[in-house]
């Protein structure tokens, strides 16, 4: 199927409130503007650099998602234009976060990644280190970031009791969050292969790379 079906597709089977992030990482500008073409408008990226090549060159009205993780020293290379930041995992990032997007006069919305999968090679903060940034004085000196929800991966695994058993530890940890912070709306959870089970688990935002643009070549 072509990109324009496999989107229609997607579309098709998930409920209207759940935005759909078009993960467009290592793919080039051709595929995006084809999907773009097919009034998808949310794009997601993992690296820094490429998404700001594809912000030079590619219709100004897409919203850009940093989805993977975020090095200090890059952030300042997207803070001029990206809508959301997926992979906030620490206290230092959010600050940096902050001083750029205050150089830029805007204000940047980011969701909090929290470890939820048992894999050590996934990032995120801890439902403690979460709630305790939420409630410290340093956090409410931040005027320039918005925390707006929150994003988690479950453990790349067949089982699935346990990847809904994370999804569900998502969620649990979003509502106890959001007694703190009201103004969090967003679960980010959700790829190709498990987006509708996290669809049923609660997210309203999912991730989606290969089953819209094809198996991906590095």
């Amino acid at each position: 199927m072509s990109i324009k079906q496999n989107l229609q597709d997607i579309k098709s089977h998930i409920p209207e409130h759940v935005t759909l992030v078009a993960v467009s990482k290592t793919k080039p500008n051709s595929d995006i503007m084809e999907a773009y073409n097919a009034g998808q408008r949310i794009f997601g990226e993992n690296k820094i650099q490429e998404m700001a090549d594809k912000y030079e060159a590619l219709p100004k009205d897409i919203s850009w998602h940093m989805i993977g993780h975020v090095q200090r020293n890059k952030v300042k290379y997207m803070a001029p234009f990206v809508s959301l930041i997926h992979g906030m995992d620490s206290f230092k990032l959010l600050k940096e976060i902050d001083k750029q997007a205050k150089n830029e006069s805007r204000i940047i919305d980011c969701l909090l990644q929290l470890k939820i999968a048992e894999e050590e090679s996934k990032f995120g903060m801890s439902k403690t280190d979460a709630l305790n940034m939420l409630q410290s004085d340093q956090f409410q000196e931040l005027k320039n970031v918005r925390i707006t929800g929150v994003m988690g991966m479950a453990t790349f695994t067949d089982n699935e009791a346990q990847v809904i058993a994370e999804f569900n530890r998502l969620k649990t940890i979003f509502n106890e969050l959001k007694i703190l912070h009201s103004n969090l709306e967003i679960i980010s959870m959700g790829m190709s292969g498990d987006y509708e089970l996290a669809i049923n688990c609660g997210s309203n935002m999912i991730r989606v790379g290969s089953s819209i643009f094809g198996t991906r070549s590095y």
